[in-house]
C-alpha cells in the first residue's frame, strides 16, 4: 500500500434523509390523521455520506463515487460532503432521474422505519466504477454499498468487486434493505476483504439466526477476509480469519440514545479507520463500536459523531 494517498473510496448509495420524530412505529397512524412531531430535519444518508463523513471525522482521507440527480437534493448532498471534507470528484449528476431520498420515521426509543426512493443511485453499475479506476489505485480501501439497494450492480457484483480490486485496494462490502440475494453475493465473496452485515440482512443469506452459523455460511462460499455479523445492542460477532470467532461487545453511548440511524455505517467507519492505523481487527472493531455509540446520541447519521481522540478514549484505547 506504499504511496497510496487515500484511506478510502466509498462507492454507492448517497441519500437525502428527511428525519421525522417522534413517530409511533408499533401502530399505524391511520388515514386522515394529523399528529405533531419535533422540527423536521434534512440531512444526508446512505453509505457514501454516513461512512464517508464518519471516516473524515476520525481523520481519514476519503473520496466519494456516487450518482445523484441534477436536482436540489443532489446539489445539497454534494455541498454537505464537500463541507465535511469528503472528496466529490467522483460524484456524478444525472438528469435521467431523481436523487435517492428517504423519509426516516423515528420513534421515542430511537428505532426507525424508512420510506425510500432509490432514484438514480439504483442505476450504478460496474461501468460507472470503471470510470474512477484512478481513485481506487490511490486508495487503501474501497467500500461498496449498499448491496440490497443497487439493482443494476448486484447481478454483476463479482465483476464490480474484481475491477475495484484490480486497483490494488482492499474491498469492503456493506448491505442494506433486505441484504440482497445470496446468489449474487456468493460469487463475489472470495474477493471481498471485509464483510460485516447486520443480523437482519445476514439471516436472509444463511437462513439462520445464529451469527456463527452465518459466518460459517460466508466462509463456505469462499470468504477469506474479515467477516462478521452486527447484532445491534448485543455487539458484533467477528471472525478475523477462518477458524477464529470472537464477540465484540457494544460500547455504552456517552449520552442518551436519540436515533439509531447510521449506527452500522459508523461502526464500519471506525473499523476501517482503526485498521488503517494498524489496529488489530478486534481493536478496530472496538473503535467501530465506539463510533456507533457516538452516532446514536443525536438525530441523523452524522450529527453525534466525534473526533479520533474522543472516540478512541470511549473505545478504551487500542
Amino acid at each position: 500500500m506504499t504511496g497510496r494517498n487515500l484511506d478510502c473510496v466509498i462507492c454507492g448509495t448517497c441519500v437525502a434523509d428527511v428525519l421525522v420524530r417522534p413517530v409511533p412505529l408499533e401502530t399505524p397512524a391511520g388515514p386522515g390523521r394529523l399528529f405533531h412531531v419535533d422540527p423536521i430535519e434534512v440531512t444526508t444518508g446512505g453509505i457514501v455520506c454516513n461512512t464517508g463523513v464518519a471516516m473524515r471525522r476520525l481523520g481519514a482521507t476519503v473520496e466519494a463515487v456516487a450518482l445523484v440527480g441534477d436536482d436540489l437534493w443532489g446539489r445539497e448532498i454534494v455541498a454537505r460532503l464537500a463541507a465535511a471534507g469528503v472528496g466529490t470528484a467522483g460524484v456524478e449528476r444525472r438528469q435521467s432521474g431523481a436523487t435517492s431520498a428517504t423519509a426516516v420515521l423515528i420513534d421515542d426509543g430511537g428505532e426507525r422505519s424508512f420510506a425510500h426512493h432509490v432514484g438514480v443511485a439504483g442505476t450504478l453499475g460496474p461501468d460507472d466504477l470503471r470510470r474512477h479506476a484512478a481513485l481506487f489505485a490511490r486508495s487503501r480501501f474501497a467500500v461498496l454499498g449498499y448491496f440490497g439497494l443497487l439493482p443494476a450492480l448486484e447481478p454483476r457484483l463479482a465483476e464490480a468487486v474484481s475491477l475495484i480490486r484490480a486497483g490494488g485496494c482492499r474491498v469492503v462490502l456493506e448491505t442494506a434493505g433486505g441484504g440482497g440475494a445470496l446468489a449474487d453475493l456468493a460469487p463475489a465473496l472470495p474477493a471481498v476483504d471485509v464483510f460485516v452485515p447486520s443480523l437482519d440482512e445476514a439471516r436472509g443469506h444463511a437462513g439462520d439466526d445464529d451469527p456463527r452459523q452465518i459466518i460459517a455460511c460466508y466462509r463456505g462460499h469462499g470468504c477469506r477476509g474479515l467477516v462478521g455479523v452486527k447484532c445491534g445492542t448485543r455487539g458484533v460477532v467477528l471472525s478475523p480469519e477462518p477458524g477464529v470467532v470472537v464477540d465484540v461487545p457494544c460500547v455504552p453511548a456517552p449520552s442518551p440514545v436519540v436515533d439509531t440511524t447510521g449506527a452500522g455505517d459508523s461502526f464500519l467507519a471506525g473499523l476501517l479507520a482503526g485498521m488503517g492505523r494498524g489496529f488489530s481487527p478486534v481493536d478496530a472493531a472496538r473503535l467501530g463500536a465506539a463510533a456507533a455509540a457516538c452516532c446514536v446520541t443525536r438525530a441523523g447519521a452524522t450529527a453525534g459523531l466525534r473526533g479520533w481522540d474522543e472516540t478512541l478514549a470511549l473505545a478504551g484505547g487500542p
